[in-house]
């Protein structure tokens, strides 16, 4: 029962980040009358939001006890749910987004955590299923978008997932088993620094084409992101009580399943952000029709996430999925509103099959590289990298759509663009990557030695704790390989 109370948590915050593209249109056709740039901000303030604090709330979740963390974030995302629909304007709709976000980001690192707790013997089962969860929360969002919306308003769309949460809410409360709490420090002024960084970089990506690139307010944005991210990283160095010590990143493992994760998704949730709307808009479907035309994704996200969980966390399995990404993307560019579903159903299946190869394997290398004790820090690092890269996409391909005149023409360039920027920094993330397949989560590798960061206490791994590291990179629940 806790394997599907905690895979059910994440399918409910993962369809609520995928189904609010499908309600889009009925958003901008709406009695609150958002502008383009207003429905970027309103699907962003939930993933920025989400990404900001999932590191600092993974954190907490350790310090307060993981159950407690999902059961206290389900009640705060029924109330953002709740605020939403009840929106009068679009501004306190973007603030209920922004509520959901941070429920998420206290919710859905808990549940890896716990997760792990419970089932120590079958970990990398339990990574697996965790992994299929988010991607098919997202397919999940758009079928409960496009089922409810086919018959009511934009509003219901949120009120549907409030009986939901708090139905998982007070099964979770009842049958899920408490877990160890461990000790973790979060930092105030260190989670101001990283949200307020990420929320100016986002703002420059998205106003850019409205402003101009060459604006005041857009280089301004850019050079206070830069700022506000060095001055994160340098505490993250100096700081007595660093919410994240840029440490960690020494390991091998960690290093590039963070960067791998954030280039996947900021693929997959640019394709998000428009496809509803291509389907609706330019193809003629209604939104229940467009729910049920993305299935290929979750079709594909299971098949391949079940084969990866056999071939290992190497970086030929991590390569090829990032390449069909990329491959599905560019295939993508090409559909147009007279291309037959069967041709646009099979680029959407070589899309979710290369996310669900090369996924499993990102996030197992960044688990693999923290102690259990850490499992909510590893598991907020991970989502973190994730919603950066959902908001990173949906904002570049926001921005792409801004400058062009022509819905189609811009999403054929949004999804090239994707394409190549999946390629540029998976490759890098491929290179960086530990040589030889990895062993999976809970096994231990024997010959690795343990290394200490300066600065070190009793705490968070990659927070002023032992870092367990190798040449090689990358450890396995606490022993370097």
């Amino acid at each position: 029962m806790t394997l599907l109370f905690m895979l059910l948590t994440v399918v409910l915050i993962q369809a609520m980040v995928a189904g609010i593209n499908l309600a889009i249109p009925s958003l901008a056709a709406g009695g609150l009358h958002p502008s383009h740039t207003d429905l970027v901000w309103v699907v962003d303030a939930y993933v920025l939001v989400f990404a900001a604090l999932l590191i600092p709330l993974g954190a907490l979740g350790d310090r307060i006890g993981r159950k407690r963390a999902v059961v206290w974030g389900l009640a705060l995302f029924a109330a953002s749910c709740t605020i939403s629909a009840l929106a009068p304007n679009v501004l306190t709709l973007q603030l209920g987004r922004a509520l959901g976000g941070a429920a998420a980001a206290l919710a859905q690192p808990a549940t890896l955590g716990v997760l792990l707790a419970v089932y120590k013997e079958s970990r990398t089962r339990a990574v697996t299923l965790w992994t299929v969860a988010l991607g098919v929360g997202g397919v999940a969002g758009n079928l409960i978008a496009g089922a409810v919306l086919r018959s009511a308003a934009w509003p219901w769309f949120f009120w549907a997932f409030v009986p939901a949460a708090v139905v998982v809410l007070v099964l979770t409360a009842l049958l899920v088993p408490q877990v160890p709490r461990f000790p973790s420090r979060t930092s105030a002024v260190d989670t101001v620094v990283l949200a307020g960084g990420l929320f100016a970089l986002l703002f420059g990506i998205i106003e850019g084409p409205e402003h101009g690139w060459a604006s005041s307010p857009v280089l301004g944005a850019f050079g206070l992101a830069l700022a506000l991210l060095a001055a994160f990283v340098w505490r993250g160095r100096h700081g007595r009580s660093p919410l994240l010590d840029p440490r960690v990143f020494a390991i091998a493992s960690v290093r590039a399943g963070t960067l791998g994760v954030a280039a996947s998704f900021l693929a997959l949730f640019g394709l998000f952000f428009v496809n509803a709307q291509f389907l609706q808009d330019v193809k003629g479907y209604s939104p229940l029709l467009t729910g049920f035309a993305i299935l290929p994704l979750a079709v594909g996200m299971l098949v391949m996430s079940a084969l990866a969980g056999r071939t290992g966390a190497g970086r030929v399995t991590i390569a090829a999925g990032m390449g069909l990404i990329a491959l599905g993307l560019v295939l993508l560019s090409f559909v147009r509103a007279g291309t037959p579903y069967p041709w646009y159903a099979l680029c959407l299946l070589v899309t979710a099959a290369g996310l669900g190869l090369c996924a499993p394997a990102l996030t197992t290398g960044v688990l693999r590289g923290l102690p259990p004790a850490r499992a909510g820090l590893g598991s907020g690092l991970n989502s973190a990298a994730r919603e950066v890269g959902a908001a990173l996409g949906v904002a570049v391909i926001g921005s792409v759509l801004n400058s062009t005149t022509s819905f189609t023409a811009g999403i054929a360039i949004g999804y090239r663009v994707l394409a190549a920027l999946l390629l540029v920094f998976g490759a890098v993330a491929v290179a960086m990557w530990p040589r030889g397949d990895a062993a999976p989560v809970g096994e231990a590798v024997p010959g690795g030695e343990r290394v200490r960061v300066p600065g070190a206490e009793a705490g968070t791994a990659g927070l002023g704790e032992d870092l367990p590291e190798t040449p090689g990179g990358g450890v396995v629940t606490g022993v370097a390989r």
